[in-house]
């Protein structure tokens, strides 16, 4: 009785390992993923920032048109 007892404490424990090994794995792509994603957004917020500043002809708003 106190073996089959002590086997399946065992096996839980196994599989309590394999499931926190599972869910790291899980958790270190996610990391990964935000932080691509937190790249990706500074480099789109400056290119935001960088469209509002020309007009479509690549010139600063604030720089008179050239026939002026």
């Amino acid at each position: 009785m106190t073996e089959d007892r002590l086997i399946d404490i065992e096996i839980k424990l196994s599989r309590q390992e394999d499931l926190v090994d599972a869910l790291n794995d899980v958790v270190v792509r996610q990391q990964k993923q935000i932080a691509e994603l937190e790249v990706l957004c500074a480099a789109l917020a400056r290119h935001v920032q960088n469209a509002g500043e020309t007009t479509g002809e690549g010139r600063p708003r604030h720089e008179p048109p050239p026939h002026y």
